[in-house]
C-alpha cells in the first residue's frame, strides 16, 4: 500500500525533481517514508529559512523550482523569510508543509505545532497556499503548482497536507504522470503594433530583466536589428554577454544611464518590474521614461505597474522577442541616428569609468580576481559591499552566474544557503557543477553562519568570501547622512575562522589578489566549504582597482 505521502515522493520525481530540502519532525516523517527509496536527494540545513534559501538557489541555476519539506508551524514561520525573497524575485519554489488533521484544523487547542491559520500566514508570500483534503486531489494541486512554475510569471507555492491525508491510502494515483504547460505566445495584432513603433524609433532602448533570462539570443539579435543600447537588471546581468557592443550593464541608477534613457524615443521594456533596487538604488527618485514605453511581461498586471505603457503585450519573453525581430524584418531597414547605438553605449562605458572612485574599484578587483581564477563561478551576493559594487561595475558571460539578496526583499544572510542551492542546482552531475561563491558581510554571515555545517555534511564546495568591516557599515553611513546618531550597527563580530573550521569547513585570510586567487584554486579542490576572509580596510588600503 502506498500512502499520500509516498505518491507524493512518486509524483515529485515524474516533475523531474531531483533535490529536497528540509527538517524532518515529527509531523513530517511520512513525507520521508517514500523518500528513502527515491532518486532524490534531501539536504539538511540548520534552520527552515535556510531550506529556502537553498530552495532559491537551486531554482536560480537550475532554472526549475527548488522543492522544500517543512513542518507544521515553526517551520513555516520560519521559512517565510526565504519565501517573500523568492516572491520578490519571481523565483519557483514548491513548499510542501503538513499541518493539524483535519478535525483539529483551527480547533485552538494547544497542539503540537498549532497555528490559528498556517496557509493564511503564507498567503501574502506566495502565489497561492492549498490544504490537501484528500490524497485524490494530490495530482490536480501539483499540476496547478507546475502550471504557475512553467506557464506564468514563478513564485512560491505552498501545499499543506494534514497529518491523517498523509499516511491515507493512494495506490490509485500510482503510477502518475506530470503535467506539463507552455508559456503564452505572442498576440499577433500587439506584436504588429509594436514592431510599427520600433520601426519608426531613431533612437531605441530594450530595459531587460530577470523575466527574460531565456529570452537572451533572441534579445540579443532584436537589439543587433534595432540597434538598440540594452540595459539589464541585476537578475539579468549575462542575458547579453559583457562584452556585446550593446550591452549597457546595470547602472540605470546613475546619472550617465539616466541620461541615455533620457534620450530615447521608444524603449522596450521585457521582462522587467521597472521596480527600485534595480532603477533607483539611492532611492532618490529620477527614473523618467519619456519616450514611448512598450511593455511585455508573462504578468498583466506587471505590464502596467510602477510606468504606464504606451503599449502592453501579456507574453513569454523569448516568444515575443522572436515575434517582433520577424515582424521587424519583414519591413525596410529602419534609419538610425549615427550617434547612437553602439556609439552611444561607447560613450557611455567611457563616462561611467572614469567615474568610479577608489573603494569602488578595489571591490571590483574583487569580484574580476575571482572570475579571473574561476571564470565558470556562480557569484551569489548577501546585502553587502563588494555585491552592491558589483552591481553596477560587474558585467557577466552568461546568465544565472549573478544574483543576490538586494534586489526585491533585501533580507540578510541569504547568500550562504543560496549559495550552497546554487552549486547543487548548476548541473545534475557533479563534474559539471560550476563553482559557488557566496558574498557575504560579517553582519549577514551571522544570520545563517550555522548552514557551513550542513554544506560539510553535504560535501558542497562552497567558496564563502567574507567581507568583513566589523559592523553594518552602510546602515551606519545611511544613519550619519540622515543626522541620526549610529546605534546598533557597531556589532560584535566572532573569529570567524575560528568558528568556520570549528563547524568542519577551511578557513583562511587573504590580503591581496595573489593570495585570494590561491585561495580559490585549492578551494575548489576540496569535497567541503572553505571561508575566505577579507578585511575591507586592509584591502582597499593594499589592492588597488
Amino acid at each position: 500500500m502506498a500512502t499520500c505521502g509516498e505518491v507524493l515522493v512518486n509524483l515529485l520525481e515524474g516533475y523531474g525533481v531531483d533535490h529536497v530540502f528540509g527538517i524532518p519532525g515529527v509531523h513530517t516523517v511520512e513525507l520521508y517514508r517514500g523518500l528513502a527509496g527515491s532518486s532524490i536527494r534531501h539536504i539538511t540545513p540548520r534552520h527552515e529559512q535556510g531550506a529556502g534559501f537553498m530552495a532559491d538557489g537551486y531554482a536560480r541555476t537550475r532554472g526549475k523550482p527548488g522543492v522544500c519539506f517543512i513542518i507544521t508551524g515553526p517551520g513555516m514561520t520560519n521559512i517565510t523569510t526565504a519565501m517573500g525573497q523568492a516572491y520578490a524575485d519571481s523565483i519557483p519554489m514548491l513548499v510542501i508543509s503538513s499541518v493539524q488533521s483535519r478535525d483539529q484544523l483551527g480547533g485552538g487547542r494547544g497542539k503540537l505545532h498549532e497555528l490559528p491559520n498556517q496557509s493564511a500566514l503564507v498567503s501574502g508570500v506566495a502565489a497561492f497556499s492549498h490544504t490537501l483534503m484528500s490524497a485524490a486531489d494530490l495530482p490536480q494541486v501539483l499540476a496547478r503548482a507546475f502550471a504557475v512554475f512553467e506557464s506564468a510569471r514563478p513564485r512560491p507555492v505552498h501545499i499543506e497536507i494534514p497529518l491523517d491525508v498523509l499516511v491515507e491510502p493512494a495506490d490509485f494515483l500510482l503510477p502518475g504522470r506530470p503535467v506539463r504547460g507552455s508559456r503564452a505566445g505572442a498576440a499577433p495584432q500587439a506584436v504588429a503594433q509594436m514592431a510599427e513603433r520600433l520601426a519608426g524609433a531613431k533612437r531605441p532602448l530594450i530595459l531587460a530583466g530577470g523575466g527574460a533570462l531565456a529570452a537572451g539570443a533572441a534579445l540579443a539579435r532584436l537589439a543587433e536589428h534595432l540597434q538598440a543600447p540594452v540595459a539589464l537588471t541585476i537578475n539579468a546581468k549575462g542575458l547579453l554577454p559583457a562584452s556585446h557592443p550593446l550591452q549597457i550593464g546595470s547602472t540605470q541608477s546613475l546619472p550617465a544611464t539616466r541620461e541615455l534613457v533620457a534620450e530615447a524615443d521608444v524603449v522596450l521594456a521585457i521582462g522587467t518590474e521597472l521596480a527600485e533596487t534595480d532603477y533607483d538604488v539611492t532611492f532618490k527618485g529620477g527614473f523618467e521614461i519619456p519616450g514611448s514605453l512598450l511593455r511585455i511581461d508573462i504578468d498583466p498586471d506587471q505590464t502596467v505597474r510602477n510606468y504606464l505603457p504606451e503599449l502592453a503585450l501579456v507574453a513569454d519573453a523569448e516568444l515575443a522577442a522572436e515575434a517582433l525581430l520577424a515582424a521587424l524584418q519583414a519591413q525596410p531597414q529602419p534609419v538610425r541616428e549615427s550617434t547612437w547605438g553602439v556609439a552611444r553605449v561607447s560613450n557611455l562605458r567611457q563616462t561611467l569609468a572614469a567615474g568610479w572612485d577608489q573603494p569602488t574599484l578595489s571591490q571590483t578587483r574583487l569580484l574580476s580576481a575571482i572570475l579571473e581564477r574561476l571564470p565558470n563561478a556562480v557569484l551569489v551576493g548577501d546585502s553587502t559591499q563588494p555585491v552592491y559594487t558589483g552591481n553596477l561595475t560587474l558585467d557577466m558571460h552568461q546568465p544565472r552566474r549573478w544574483f543576490n539578496a538586494s534586489t526585491g526583499y533585501g533580507t540578510l544572510g541569504y547568500a550562504l544557503p543560496a549559495a550552497m542551492g546554487a552549486w547543487l542546482g548548476s548541473a545534475e552531475q557533479i563534474g559539471q557543477r560550476a563553482p559557488a561563491v557566496c558574498l557575504i558581510g560579517d553582519g549577514g554571515l551571522q544570520f545563517t553562519l550555522p548552514e557551513l555545517a550542513s554544506a560539510v555534511e553535504a560535501q558542497v564546495p562552497l567558496i564563502v568570501l567574507l567581507w568583513n568591516n566589523q559592523g553594518y557599515e552602510e546602515i551606519k553611513k545611511y544613519m550619519v547622512n540622515r543626522a541620526i546618531e549610529p546605534v546598533g550597527v557597531d556589532i560584535h563580530t566572532p573569529d570567524f575562522i575560528g568558528v568556520a573550521r570549528a563547524l568542519g569547513a577551511a578557513a583562511e585570510h587573504v590580503t591581496d589578489v595573489k593570495q585570494l586567487q590561491v585561495a580559490l584554486g585549492q578551494a575548489v579542490e576540496r569535497k567541503g566549504p572553505t571561508l575566505i576572509q577579507v578585511d575591507q580596510n586592509q584591502w582597499q588600503e593594499t589592492v588597488a582597482g
